[in-house]
Formats: C-alpha cells, sequence, structure tokens
C-alpha cells in the first residue's frame, strides 16, 4: 500500500512530507471547469474528488489523496489567473475586503473515504496599483487561486484570518495527519 498525493503542488508536497515520509507524487489531469450554476462549495469538493478518484482506478488498494482550492469573493469563485492582467483584476477585487478560501481535502482509503472541506475568512488591506503591480512582477500569482500565496509575498496583503492557515496553504495538514494515524 502507498500513499498518492494527487497534485504537483510543492507546497502540498512540503505538508504531506510532515505527516507522511513516503509517498508519490501523481498529479491528476482533470477538467477544473466549473459547471453553470455550481456553487463555491460543490465545486472545491468536486475537485477535490475528481482528483482523486482520476487514480483510484488504477490503485484501488493505495491511499490517495486530492485537494483543491479556491477563492471565493461573494459568490464569485476566483480560480487560478489566466494571465497578468486576469491576475490584476483579481487583486483589485480583493483588495480592502474579506474574502474565504475554500479547501477541500479528499482521501480514499480501504478503511473507506474521508473528506473535510475548511473555509477560511481572510481580510485584505487596501492595495494601491502599485502594490498589485509589483506583486505581479514576482510571478508568485501564476497558479494560484485568487492570483496570491499567503506564504509568500502575499502575506503582505493580509491583515487577518480567522480559520487553518494551512487551508489557505492549500493543504489542511492536521486534518490530513489525523487520518493518516487512523489509516497507517
Amino acid at each position: 500500500m502507498s500513499v498518492i498525493l494527487a497534485s504537483s503542488s510543492p507546497r502540498r508536497k512540503e505538508l504531506l512530507s510532515k505527516s507522511v515520509k513516503e509517498f508519490d507524487i501523481m498529479p491528476a489531469d482533470i477538467d477544473e471547469t466549473v459547471q453553470v450554476g455550481e456553487e463555491p462549495l460543490a465545486y472545491v469538493e468536486r475537485m477535490a474528488k475528481e482528483k482523486a478518484m482520476c487514480l483510484i482506478k488504477d490503485k484501488p488498494k493505495d491511499i490517495v489523496i486530492g485537494c483543491d482550492t479556491t477563492v471565493v469573493l461573494g459568490n464569485e469563485i476566483m480560480g487560478k489567473p489566466k494571465n497578468d492582467e486576469d491576475a490584476y483584476r483579481m487583486l483589485e477585487k480583493l483588495s480592502d475586503t474579506t474574502h474565504q478560501v475554500l479547501t477541500s481535502v479528499y482521501i480514499n482509503t480501504e478503511q473507506g473515504v474521508f473528506q473535510k472541506t475548511e473555509t477560511v475568512d481572510v481580510v485584505f488591506y487596501p492595495l494601491e496599483e502599485e502594490d498589485i503591480n509589483c506583486y505581479i512582477e514576482t510571478k508568485e500569482h501564476q497558479d494560484k487561486a485568487g492570483a496570491y500565496g499567503i506564504q509568500g509575498q502575499g502575506a503582505l496583503f493580509v491583515k487577518e484570518i480567522s480559520g487553518d492557515y494551512y487551508s489557505i496553504v492549500g493543504f489542511p495538514i492536521g486534518y490530513v495527519n489525523q487520518v493518516m494515524k487512523k489509516v497507517l
């Protein structure tokens, strides 16, 4: 039995290594398009499950971990920016607001399925045009939901959080560790 992380995220890899010493990385290649009328919670939970499920068929005896993170402002799902202009648009909208970061983890094991979704409130300071442009120049926004990474320069935008920091990073390691203690 192996543990498989269905993600290529270096942050998820680093966090999982705190709980599990040996695991494989097998990124899931799925369509991440939001379905018409799909609510943010349903979307992030579906993505985590689909990432795990696309590997389970070939690895039924292994522990497969699928995870997804999205940023939500109001009811708008802010996924990964398409380009720098899209990143600017997202960060401008997030400026001086409270938004939510939703992270869902889906763990398929022989003992059953464990799924948990965390919702964390994040408050941004007001961002000036220069703040946003300097951040975009770092390229840190690429491949990050909501166009920012709290574990890097994006931390400068954050006034406060309410909830699990590691869920904002994209991997609720405390919860995953509790599951791993049960199934390994």
